[in-house]
This record gives structure tokens, sequence and C-alpha cells, in this order.
């Protein structure tokens, strides 16, 4: 991970690392060009970091972006030079039938590779990334989330950095678990997905909910705000629930950790890609749901066996189909809550940058944010390109 010096964006796409032939030259008089306000470091960017994915050498990264426009292009008629925005981490066309449908995270008009695409993200097109100065939004009027006042968006800006993904991630996982008033909830990780989910199951009305991890600093981070807790470091997470609850089921529950996952107990120093998912299956009600948002891959080069190599891992199938659960997967379709997201920080519903830990540094000191995030420091670290964060 290193800072260097690429072009000033235009509105058309350029070769460069991970850009799929078919978008080179590519016009985008639908876009706009953003002055980077915010751009926050990502869990799952830390996976191709890692060399966990197939992300070549050279790809700028940041899908979490949030700006002032600079420049619109000919096509763009109601977003304008000089608005403060948020950016969905999803590119979308607003075009294709999954657009439509609002499932913006799998659309099919952006990515010649694969459904769905996002800035700075492997296999996802080659769209440039929004951990810089300045970044190409495409199909601006649609993708952009403009703030209705400029002055009290900037003063509320550590909260509303959180809208471009993890906020509405983590909203996206408690909705699908099916978290409502009275409900306990399970959430597996609390790192600022995780966390971003538990904030959200309290939103939505959540009686207890539990967060687990490895990390004792971010355990500690989730009880500030009122979570439960557990140390998966201590044994099984279904004993400690029972503890807590009485009882070792959960009524939901939230995948935020993904295909790095560690083993329980004894074990939890070692790798264990299918633990988390296992069980969210185990702890959950029958008739329950499960939200992931945690992320898996098709491709991981540094997998502890071959099979987990193209994603196939030994989950217990069975056990959640006898149970009767529903499980939901895949990118969240961010502009489906951003909005709804926006109005309750603006009105004080939710501290959602305290509640993650929202920790502001200059650009050029991104290298050791990944690093700290990398040892699982509990904060969200948050990029200012032009010192515009107060």
């Amino acid at each position: 991970m290193t800072v260097e010096t690429i072009d000033y964006p235009s509105l058309e796409l350029k070769d460069g690392p991970g850009v799929n032939p078919a978008n080179v030259g590519r016009l985008v008089q639908h876009g706009a060009i953003l002055k980077v306000v915010a751009s926050n470091i990502c869990g799952s960017d830390q996976h191709m970091v890692r060399g966990r994915t197939t992300a070549p050498p050279g790809l700028a990264l940041g899908h979490e972006i949030t700006g002032e426009v600079a420049e619109v292009g000919r096509d763009v008629e109601f977003i304008k030079v000089g608005d403060l925005v948020s950016v969905p981490f999803n590119i979308a066309c607003g075009r294709c039938i999954n657009c439509k449908e609002g499932k913006t995270g799998v659309c099919l008009n952006v990515n010649p590779d694969r459904p769905g695409s996002a800035y700075g993200y492997v296999d996802m097109g080659g769209w440039v990334g929004g951990q810089a100065e300045y970044v190409l939004v495409p199909y601006a009027d649609w993708n952009l989330l403009k703030f209705p006042d400029k002055d009290q968006a900037l003063a509320k800006i550590r909260d509303l950095a959180m809208l471009s993904d993890i906020f509405p991630t983590g909203y996206h996982g408690a909705v699908t678990a099916g978290v409502g008033t009275g409900s306990t909830v399970y959430v597996a990780g609390a790192g600022p997905v995780g966390l971003a989910a538990a904030t959200s199951a309290f939103l939505l009305g959540a009686a207890v909910v539990i967060v687990a991890d490895l990390q004792k600093e971010r355990l500690e981070q989730a009880r500030s705000f009122g979570c439960e807790t557990v140390d998966v470091a201590e044994g099984e997470p279904r004993d400690q629930i029972e503890r807590i609850l009485g009882e070792p089921e959960v009524d939901c529950a939230i995948d935020a950790v993904g295909f790095e996952a560690h083993g329980h107990g004894t074990d939890a120093q070692a790798e264990r890609p299918a633990t988390v998912l296992n069980t969210v299956m185990d702890v959950t009600r029958a008739g329950g749901a499960v939200g992931i948002p945690g992320l898996y891959v098709t491709g991981d080069p540094g997998a502890s066996d071959d099979a987990a190599k193209t994603g196939s891992l030994s989950i217990r199938l069975g056990l959640g189909w006898a149970k009767s659960l529903a499980f939901t997967t895949g990118q969240c379709p961010v502009m489906r809550y951003n909005r709804q997201l926006m109005m309750a920080i603006l009105h004080d519903r939710t501290q959602i940058a305290k509640n993650v830990n929202a920790t502001v540094i200059p650009l050029d000191q991104a290298p050791e944010g990944y690093a700290e995030f990398d040892k699982g420091a509990a904060r969200k670290y948050v990029l200012d390109p032009h010192g515009l964060i107060k």
C-alpha cells in the first residue's frame, strides 16, 4: 500500500490496472468529477492488500466516497457543480432490469466481467477508486445522493461519510435478518460493518444486540453503545449467548466477517472460512433469517485449502434447511437505504460515526491507517485528502 500520483480523472475511461478492455475509451458524459471530501478505508479493501484476491498491482483503491461536485458532463441534468454528495459504492446505470428493480448491487451495464461494479475494487470493471483527491462518478444524476443543506452536512460529515457503504451495508444485514421491535440479534464481527449492523439493529428496535469478535478493543467499542458481547476466543458463541439471554438462540443473525473467518476457542487463531456461516445457522432460531453482508469471493489465492481458493466452503446447509432459515447474500443495494439513513443522521436519530469510532487522517497517512486497521484497531479510518473535515 503506497500513495502515488495518478492522472486527474476525465469523462472518458482510460486503460489501467484492472480495467476491462471493453471499458477502455468509454465516454462518460453522464458522469461527474468530484473533489473528494472523505474516502474511507474499508475492511474489504484489506482483503486486496493482504493478497487474498486477484486484484492487480497498481489498482487505485477506495469505494466509500463523499465529495463536492467539481465538473459535470454534458448529459448531467440535475446534479450541479458545488453540490455536496454521497456516492453509493455500487456503480449502477439506472437503466437495466436489475437497477429498475432496486438491485443496484448487480447492475448489468457497468462491468463487462460480471453483474455489479464498484470503485477501486477487484473484478469490478476497473473504475478508478476514490482514495484520491478527485474521482469520476458515472451516471451522476442516478448515483449521487445530494445533501439538502451543505453547511449542515459539513457539520455532520463524519456521520454522512458512512452512507457510501458501511452504514447501509450494516443496515441491509439487519433488515434482511428480519430485525424488528423486540428482536434478539447476534452480530458476528465487531469491525466497522459489524458495528454499523449493531447500530442499525438498535435503530430498527432490537431489544438485545450481541456482538462477537476476537479483538477485545473492538468488543469494548461495541459495549460503548449498549451491545452485549461474545469473545469467541473463549469458546462457542452458543454457550455465551445462553448466559446472556437464558437461551442459546437468537431471533436474527448477521455475518459481518466474511471469508477470512477464524475458529472459536482453542481454534481461534486458525483460519476457518466457513465458521461464521455455520455459527449463525446454529444460533438462529428455527424460522429465522440470516443477513450476510460479510464478503465472500470466488477467488482467494491465500486460502488454506484448495476448495476455499475457489469459494467452495464446508457449509452445513442441511442445518439451515432443517431450521427453515432464510439467507440474503451479496452487495448491499445502497440506494435502497441511503436517503433514509441520511435523514436519520441529519435529524440526530443515530450516531454512526461515534459508534464505529470514525478517525480522520490525511491521505498521505493512508498506509499507516491500513496497517493499524489490519492489526485490529477499533476504528473506522476516514481519509481527508483536502483537509476539509473539521
